[in-house]
């Protein structure tokens, strides 16, 4: 690992110097980096990062972020060092918005721009806020929470609920103020992901997205909302063809559509 930089506190770890690529994971509302922490450490030749939010695990006693776009602004300029050769952004459910706002951070300040913006199970800017939990109660949010902590290998111990129910009440709070009013085309190709048992959110919700790049690319994985956190091979596979090859296209398994600009 490199001395080079001081540790980034918004990287669940420190990046390494050795790494030919780097994959940059937003975790989704309530949770920190540690939700990726079934997913290898390397992904083909990239290097996978988890982001750390603050008010959250090792960062717990920090504030709240407040917004998408001031999360946004502190990662671009704390990450910049790291941003030295091809990286992907990944966000999946909420965790695609501030990803999406770095990425259009990155290209309004003229810095690097990440070889591909991944986006999964979420509607793009201008549908939000479109969330489920939002409308929920405590006592619904809890029994959500707990599916969610089993899913991650957990235990949904009471106290761990109601740690998680405090900053997920932040999170959502800043899910329920974002919205774009209209798509905004990033120079950046963008890869909209949709989970073929997904309950939550549809195909035809995520196709919006093509009007935010040129180069907009649809794939259907297997696996439900909550397939990503085990990281399979779909996935993988694909993430890692994206930096391989920027400008080729995924995986033909993942079921792989096409579209361009606004059409």
């Amino acid at each position: 690992m490199s001395d080079r930089h001081p540790f980034p506190t918004r990287l669940l770890r420190r990046p390494s110097d050795d790494a030919e690529a780097r994959v940059f994971c937003f975790p989704y509302s309530g949770v920190g980096g540690s939700m990726f922490s079934q997913w290898p450490r390397v992904i083909g030749t990239a290097e996978v990062c988890p982001i750390q939010l603050p008010a959250r695990e090792n960062r717990v006693r920090e504030p709240h972020y407040g917004t998408y776009e001031e999360l946004a602004a502190d990662l671009v300029e704390q990450l910049l060092p790291y941003l030295d050769r091809p990286f992907v952004l990944f966000g999946h459910c909420a965790g695609a918005l501030p990803a999406f706002e770095t990425a259009a951070l990155l290209a309004e300040r003229g810095l690097p721009l990440p070889h591909r913006l991944v986006v999964s199970a979420q509607v793009p800017p201008h549908h939000c806020p479109q969330d489920r939990f939002l409308d929920m109660d405590d006592e619904q949010l809890g029994r959500e929470l707990g599916r969610i902590i089993v899913e991650r290998g957990g235990e949904p111990h009471p106290a761990l609920i109601e740690l998680t129910l405090e900053v997920l009440h932040q999170d959502l709070d800043a899910n329920r103020v974002y919205r774009r009013q209209r798509p905004l085309t990033l120079p950046v190709g963008i890869t909209a992901l949709h989970w073929a048992d997904d309950e939550e959110i549809t195909a035809e919700q995520i196709r919006p997205w093509r009007e935010y790049s040129a180069d907009v690319r649809f794939s259907v994985l297997d696996g439900g909302h909550y397939a990503f956190l085990s990281a399979p091979e779909q996935l993988t596979d694909l993430l890692a063809s994206l930096l391989a090859d920027p400008k080729s296209p995924e995986p033909s398994g993942a079921g792989t559509g096409h579209s361009g600009g606004h059409g």
